[in-house]
């Protein structure tokens, strides 16, 4: 059964489905015709050209108000380009106005609702990152060979080189055997399979657990240990960029590596703050100094101790083995106070978060920051039965001067020094209905911890950890880059 907060949300999206079709059906003059099943399912996939109607597309958007600009833009697209084709419009929704759930960006809880709304009447789910760009002409080419009838889950194939602690040591014996999508070229679902995963969630609610990297998770539950389909590739997704021209044969295509939407916010707009102990003052600060705190123009090491040579400051909270709750409070307070220079950002990080600032100082040009912004790589834990977003603290995490406010004005604080502080903040966040931003530019693990054909396509903010790697040659390597900083408009990494 759904709940009371669940069925209001459905009605919201059912009044947003059919809004959506407003503006083609103004532009053409026309009535829409009755949502009835429109393919014929006798008929073989190839035997059959496939209507727009049959394919409902669900942008992956975010809240914030310039993650809503770039899904209100491809949705313009979208629409633009069935109307040259002289076709009706396809379903396009924005995932984040569909219910008042949080963990719908998760994706799994979500789909009892496609199922409800499209079960029956249409063929194929696409859903595609507000970066993605579709030509949809070659993706009808596409989906006409393959029959929805069947289970199947199309994508671009991603795979491990190596096992690793963001997908829990799966598959450690072959990392390469298992396959799941890379969202940025968009990956689909036929409706018979969101159908039966529909009844599988229906009859084993799903877990509450950790969401963490959310391609690989969705693929693990549809393959269900042998007993569901794989990914199946489809070499038309793709993640070059559009204007490419190998991007000929795409169906899909990445916009914008490197999002820059306005001059790059001023470094001395920015004070970083970094999270130390006294037993990392001799190994880790220096790799911070050696390689980007260079880049800033404001930043403070925080520590449990007090040592003129870095300098640290004390802020009067133990160090802990665990969480650093209690440090991260007093450094949003700290913030706040008369101590440090009024910016409009804040940045936290560890000692052993590696980061490129002048790509960070772009990437902010896109962000409002007299709305309260909380911005980084976005984890989620029991997003299956409600649950909150959090931005995971190794990555980096920014705060607009706004959301600082915010938090410390609602009251919210650590039930211990050692809590996770990225989850309380999460929890905060949920509780004042402030969204958690995510950028799959912060990464919190190490690069080797990441399929080496999804950052092909990235220009990576942050890097996380030192674990058995040259802490300054992956800076170099990854986040020193010139070609990048000098011009983020321009993408110039194309796929391995």
């Amino acid at each position: 059964m759904l709940s009371k907060n669940s069925q209001n949300g459905y009605s919201v999206a059912r009044y947003f489905l059919l809004w959506s079709l407003v503006p083609l059906i103004t532009a053409k003059g026309n009535d829409m015709e009755s949502p009835t099943k429109i393919h014929n399912a006798d008929k073989p996939p190839s035997e059959t050209q496939l209507d727009l109607r049959e394919v409902v597309f669900v942008i992956q958007s975010q809240r914030n108000s310039f993650h809503v600009q770039q899904a209100e833009k491809l949705r313009k697209d979208l629409l633009l380009q069935a109307q040259a084709l002289q076709e009706s419009p396809p379903v396009i929704l924005l995932l984040h106005t569909l219910t008042d759930n949080e963990g719908d960006w998760s994706i799994l809880p979500l789909l009892p609702h496609l199922s409800s709304l499209f079960g029956k009447n249409s063929s194929w789910i696409m859903f595609l990152e507000e970066d993605t760009r579709v030509k949809l002409h070659k993706l009808q080419e596409v989906l006409q060979r393959f029959d929805c009838r069947k289970e199947s889950f199309l994508g671009k194939p991603l795979h491990d080189e190596e096992s690793t602690i963001i997908h829990h040591y799966a598959f450690s014996e072959n990392p390469a055997a298992f396959e799941y999508p890379d969202f940025s070229a968009g990956w689909v679902l036929s409706i018979s399979l969101i159908n039966s995963l529909t009844s599988k969630i229906e009859e084993e609610p799903l877990k509450s657990d950790f969401t963490i990297d959310l391609k690989h998770e969705v693929a693990l539950y549809i393959w269900e240990d042998g007993k569901g389909p794989r990914l199946t590739g489809v070499p038309e997704l793709c993640t070059l960029p559009e204007h490419n021209p190998r991007a000929q044969h795409c169906a899909t295509t990445v916009s914008n590596h490197s999002p820059v939407c306005d001059q790059p916010v001023k470094s001395d707009n920015i004070f970083v703050a970094v999270k130390t102990c006294k037993k990392f003052h001799s190994d880790r600060v220096p790799v911070v100094k050696k390689t980007w705190a260079k880049q800033a123009s404001l930043l403070e090491y925080y520590s449990d101790y007090a040592d003129p040579s870095i300098p640290t400051i004390n802020l009067g909270v133990p160090n802990t083995e665990r969480g650093h709750c209690g440090k991260t409070f007093a450094i949003l307070r700290r913030y706040l106070s008369s101590h440090v220079p009024k910016t409009d950002w804040l940045l936290i990080v560890d000692d052993d978060t590696l980061i490129s600032l002048p790509r960070l100082q772009a990437l902010l040009s896109c962000y409002d920051s007299s709305e309260p912004v909380c911005l980084g790589e976005r984890y989620g834990y029991g997003l299956g039965q409600g649950g909150y977003s959090y931005i995971t603290g190794g990555g980096g995490m920014v705060f607009s001067r706004e959301a600082v406010v915010q938090l410390l004005a609602s009251g919210c604080k650590c039930y211990s020094n050692d809590a996770p502080d990225d989850m309380v903040l999460g929890m905060c966040l949920n509780s004042l209905r402030v969204p958690v931003t995510h950028s799959p530019l912060f990464h919190q693990a190490r690069p080797e911890d990441y399929s080496k054909e999804f950052l092909a396509h990235q220009t990576p903010i942050s890097f996380h950890k030192h674990w058995n790697i040259d802490p300054v040659a992956v800076f170099n390597k990854w986040l020193l880059n010139d070609r990048h900083t000098e011009g983020l408009q321009k993408s110039t990494k194309e796929e391995l």
